[in-house]
């Protein structure tokens, strides 16, 4: 799974999101920045489990990879939340917010060919 370059991107990406997510107020590391650093973290969790699970089932495999897909649009949820209170600046929201779509995008593919 390591080699997956939606894996790689999505691990570069949740390692932006949870050095960013640490310098959030107090009062938001254990509501938004926690969401944030949990459903960016989830993807590449999901994408490692699901390519486990692969080699008994690839029905299951895409199960997880559906899983991901979620929390990329969770993920374009909590940026929009951490944008509008102040928290991050409009590039970098806007820079995750296309990251996201676009491993969204990669992890349908992904599980498309795997059929």
């Amino acid at each position: 799974f390591e080699d997956l370059q939606v894996f790689q991107r999505a691990y570069a990406v949740s390692l932006e999101v949870h050095r960013a997510s640490l310098k959030f107020p107090q009062a938001e590391q254990f509501s938004l920045a926690d969401q944030m650093r949990r459903a960016s973290k989830s993807i590449c969790a999901n994408i490692a489990e699901g390519f486990g699970r692969q080699r008994d089932s690839s029905a299951e495999f895409r199960r997880f990879l559906v899983i991901a897909i979620g929390s990329c649009d969770e993920m374009q949820v909590w940026t929009r939340y951490a944008l509008d209170l102040g928290y991050l600046a409009e590039d970098q929201a806007a820079k995750w917010k296309r990251e996201y779509v676009e491993l969204a995008k990669m992890l349908r593919g992904l599980s498309e060919s795997w059929k």
